[in-house]
């Protein structure tokens, strides 16, 4: 009896792990079928943006990004008898 209950503990674990292997494997073939001879690398610019050199993305098949026209203006914070604090300017 303690011997079938340990099994069943046991294999929701082995399930587990098979499953997790499997798809790093999947996801080790799929970079390496990628085709792609140089991945890149970030580089921090002087303003402190990161920004992607290299790469196999190419700027033409990127859609252009949308401005957003109706952007609110940002909130004030909520001030109550608990914070105990003045408002802020």
């Amino acid at each position: 009896m303690a011997v079938g209950s340990r099994v069943a503990g046991v294999l929701p674990l082995a399930g587990a792990t098979v499953a997790a292997a499997a798809l790093a494997g999947v996801a080790v073939f799929s970079v390496h079928q990628a085709g792609c001879a140089d991945p890149g690398h970030y580089v921090q610019r002087g303003d402190g943006q990161m920004e992607l050199v290299g790469s196999c993305v190419d700027p033409a098949q990127l859609p252009p990004a949308q401005e957003r026209k109706d952007q609110q203006a940002p909130a004030k914070p909520a001030l109550n008898e608990l914070t105990n604090s003045d408002p802020l300017p």
